[in-house]
């Protein structure tokens, strides 16, 4: 008889929307791919209480253990450009 492993599923959201991993951690990249964010996106990580939300980028690896990580993704910014160019 064969013993089922049972895989625990780790929660995180990005943007709002639930997704679910058996990883304990994931890069940033990881976290883009599996929520479909486009690949010029800034994701951040919402901190706990008053601390800044921190940017993750595709190389930084994310403890996705603990408390459920909230992620959000911001386009590219387009500081300085007009309408007209």
């Amino acid at each position: 008889m064969t013993e089922e492993k049972q895989v625990h599923k780790i929660e995180f959201f990005v943007d709002g929307t639930k997704y679910e991993t058996d990883k304990k951690h994931m890069s940033g990249l990881e976290i883009k791919t599996t929520a479909g964010v486009e690949g010029n996106y800034q994701l951040f990580l919402e901190e706990e209480g008053d601390k800044a939300d921190r940017p993750i980028s595709d190389a930084d690896t994310v403890t996705l253990e603990g408390h459920i990580k909230h992620f959000f993704a911001v386009p590219p910014a387009t500081f300085g450009r007009g309408e007209h160019e």
